[in-house]
C-alpha cells in the first residue's frame, strides 16, 4: 500500500507503458510521421498563425556583427521580441544558430546583455549562458528568441511567469512547449523571409533547461533543424519531471500513455543530435539522462544514423556546456 497520494499517481505514472513506442512492425519513416502527428496534437498544435512578418526596430553596428531587434506576430495578437546577431566576417549565406533562454530573466542574458546587478553576477559566473555570443564566435549569425512567460513576454517584465500561464493554457488544450515551438517555427519563416544573407538549409539550435526542451522539442517536429544541441534537459520523465518539482510549463498532458523522451528523440534521426547533461545535476539526472540516450541511440540505429548522436557528461551541475556541445558538433561533418 502506499502512503499518499502523491504515491500513488507515481505508482500509476511508472505503470503507464507508452504505447506508440517504435517496435520495428512497420517502417521507420513510417512510425516517425505517426509519432510525429501524435506529438504535435499533445502539443496542442497547431495553432493559428499571424502575420509571421519580420518588424524591424533597430539596426546597430557592432564591432564583430550587426545586431537586428524585431517582432514577429506569431499568433493573431500576439508579438515576439526577437534578435539577430549577424557575424561580419563571415561570408553570405551565414549559418543560423538559434540560441533558447532556458528559465530566467529573459533572453537579454543570451545576448549578453545584463539589466541588474543579478545579471552582471551570473554573466561574470557562468559565461556560458550567453549564448548567441558564442554562436557568433562560432561563425553563425544567432537568432535569440523572448521565450514565452519569460522576460519582456512575463507579467513584470523580467524574470518568469510560466505557472499560471501554463494551467490557463491547458484549460484551453494547449501547452507552453507548443507555443514555444509554434513562434520558434513562425520566427523562422519570418527570418528566412526578411533576411536572404542567412542560409536557412544550416540551422543549428541549442538551449539550456527549460531552452533545451524547446530545442529538443522543436527539433522533433520542424525538420529546417539540422542540428540539435540540447543541454541539461533531455532526460526520462520517470526521473525528472514526474520524479520532483519542476516548473508546470515542462508538462504534457497525457505524454507517458504514448512516449517517453527517449522515443521522441527518434523523430529527430538521422538529423544531427548533441546531447549534453551534467554529473551533478539534480532535476534532470545523471542517469535518467543516460538511459534516455541510450534509447535515443537505438532509434539512431534503426535509423542508420546511429554515429549521428553524442551524449556529453559535463563535470558540473545544471549548466550550459556550450564549449561540450560545440567540440562536438565540430567532429561531424556538417
Amino acid at each position: 500500500m502506499t502512503k499518499n497520494s502523491h504515491e500513488y499517481e507515481y505508482s500509476v505514472f511508472r505503470a503507464t507503458m507508452p504505447s506508440m513506442r517504435y517496435d520495428g512492425k512497420e517502417p521507420f519513416a513510417t512510425w516517425q510521421a505517426r509519432a510525429r502527428e501524435k506529438l504535435s496534437e499533445l502539443l496542442g498544435l497547431p495553432l493559428k498563425n499571424g502575420a509571421c512578418e519580420a518588424i524591424i526596430e533597430y539596426k546597430r553596428e557592432e564591432g564583430t556583427h550587426t545586431e537586428y531587434r524585431f517582432l514577429v506576430e506569431t499568433e493573431p495578437g500576439y508579438t515576439v521580441p526577437c534578435h539577430l546577431l549577424v557575424p561580419k566576417a563571415v561570408k553570405e549565406p551565414v549559418p543560423l544558430a538559434i540560441c533558447l533562454s532556458g528559465h530566467g530573466g529573459g533572453m537579454h542574458v543570451a545576448l549578453g546583455k545584463p539589466k541588474c546587478e543579478a545579471d552582471e553576477k551570473s554573466l561574470a559566473s557562468w559565461p556560458h549562458r550567453a549564448m548567441a555570443k558564442r554562436a557568433v564566435e562560432e561563425g553563425r549569425a544567432a537568432l535569440v528568441i523572448e521565450a514565452r512567460n519569460f522576460g519582456e513576454s512575463s507579467l513584470e517584465g523580467y524574470g518568469t511567469s510560466c505557472m499560471e500561464a501554463s494551467k490557463i493554457a491547458l484549460l484551453c488544450g494547449r501547452t507552453v512547449i507548443g507555443e514555444r515551438v509554434h513562434d520558434a517555427c513562425r520566427i523562422l519563416d519570418a527570418v528566412g523571409k526578411a533576411f536572404p544573407k542567412i542560409d536557412m538549409e544550416n540551422i543549428v539550435c541549442t538551449g539550456n533547461s527549460g531552452g533545451g526542451t524547446v530545442t529538443f522539442y522543436l527539433a522533433c517536429l520542424d525538420e529546417r533543424i539540422k542540428a540539435a544541441m540540447p543541454s541539461c534537459s533531455v532526460c526520462n520523465f520517470e526521473s525528472s519531471i514526474a520524479a520532483m518539482p519542476h516548473c508546470l510549463c515542462n508538462h504534457i498532458p497525457s505524454i507517458r500513455r504514448y512516449f517517453e523522451m527517449g522515443d521522441l528523440g527518434g523523430l529527430i534521426a538521422p538529423r544531427l543530435l548533441v546531447v549534453a547533461t551534467g554529473k551533478e545535476d539534480e532535476i534532470f539526472p545523471l542517469e535518467g539522462a543516460k538511459e534516455t540516450f541510450a534509447m535515443i541511440e537505438s532509434l539512431y540505429t534503426t535509423a542508420g544514423a546511429k554515429d549521428r548522436c553524442v551524449l556529453c557528461i559535463g563535470e558540473k551541475g545544471h549548466l550550459n556546456y556550450a564549449d561540450l556541445l560545440w567540440d562536438a558538433l565540430h567532429s561531424f561533418d556538417f
